[in-house]
């Protein structure tokens, strides 16, 4: 059973330099907002635990804040490895979050959104639109509490699960901040991977905002003409402007970017396809990473044979593009790319 916070407020939502206000208003030294910012990288669930601290202050922390670590609804384990866990928040908005395990560390896909209005046709996460946006502070509390499940370490975030990132831009910027705080959790910006359907204005913010994190761009087409049937977003903003927005973007920030490119049977995987792509991508600083379709049994489409994945890959090496076919985690357990949903 969630606790009923009323009118309190998240934590884990403020700065350390906001908490440090806070604490002044009431009475205290600021030095104790950077306590309690480095309690809560911790994972710490209650006030209390935050053994340093006054008694008054925990008192009237009590009164007016609360921990906003999400309560685990139900958690899977897969057979590689992989962890889902579904997150319920104080106002029993759910939300699905992986951990993944690589041989350069362990990675935490997280959610931005509960559900997704983008409306992309081979996705489970937009099925029933978008519940509403998460904040920053719910955003931290699927990492902290994922930390907690497993009692490892994570070291590389990717902001790749249910929602729309930039559609939630302001919240996506404050957690970005949050959780690369040197008082907090400390994770490197070039350890965050951010992914978007490519909203042209965002992408142009980003760049001057983030120039260090990841920028990951979902394409799924090398056209117009398809993008539009898998992702309503394309009617917006045309290929080509993305193109050349991702191109500007590799100049102002030195940093390539990834295309994510989910390969679907009989919709984008013929040879036309990777060398109409190819040609777009040649000779600048991008990257593709080849998707195996991940199946929802409400979509019709199908994924691509392993043979045509490879004639697809080799299409873009032999015209000089870097791709790579990215590895399938959680599949048994519907937690791979595609297939995360605000409940079950």
């Amino acid at each position: 059973m969630l606790s009923s916070y009323e009118d309190k407020l998240n934590i884990l939502s403020f700065s350390h330099t906001e908490l440090s206000e806070i604490v002044a208003s009431l009475g205290e030294k600021p030095f104790r907002g950077r306590q309690i910012f480095g309690w809560l990288a911790k994972g710490v669930e209650t006030f209390e635990e935050m053994t340093n601290l006054p008694s008054r202050l925990i008192k009237s922390l009590k009164e007016h804040y609360f921990i906003g670590l999400p309560d685990v609804e139900k958690t899977q384990k897969s057979k590689d490895g992989t962890i889902k866990c579904l997150y319920e928040f104080d106002d029993a908005v759910r939300v699905e979050a992986v951990f993944m395990k690589y041989s350069y560390g362990n990675s935490l896909c997280i959610s931005s959104q509960a559900g997704c209005k983008m409306g992309c046709t081979f996705c489970a996460s937009t099925m029933n639109g978008l519940e509403r946006s998460l904040t920053s502070g719910e955003m931290l509390g699927q990492v902290l509490k994922m930390v907690k499940i497993t009692g490892e370490d994570i070291r590389h975030i990717v902001v790749m699960g249910m929602g729309e990132p930039f559609d939630n831009y302001d919240e996506l910027s404050k957690f970005l901040k949050l959780i690369h705080d040197e008082n907090g959790y400390g994770i490197g910006y070039r350890n965050i991977t951010v992914s978007t359907c490519g909203i042209i204005p965002a992408i142009n913010r980003f760049a001057e905002d983030f120039p260090q994190v990841n920028l990951a761009i979902s394409l799924h087409a090398s056209n117009d003409e398809v993008r539009r049937k898998l992702m309503p977003i394309a009617s917006i903003y045309k290929f080509d402007d993305l193109i050349d927005v991702s191109k500007s973007y590799t100049v102002k920030t030195g940093r390539r970017i990834t295309f994510e490119y989910s390969l679907i049977k009989g919709v984008n995987d013929s040879v036309e396809d990777a060398e109409r792509l190819a040609k777009y991508l040649k000779g600048w600083l991008a990257h593709v990473n080849l998707i195996p379709l991940n199946k929802v049994k409400e979509r019709k489409y199908e994924a691509t044979g392993e043979n045509t994945i490879r004639t697809f890959k080799e299409i873009l090496e032999i015209r000089g593009i870097p791709v790579t076919i990215r590895r399938t985690l959680g599949n048994d357990i519907d937690a791979a790319c595609g297939q995360l949903r605000r409940g079950r």
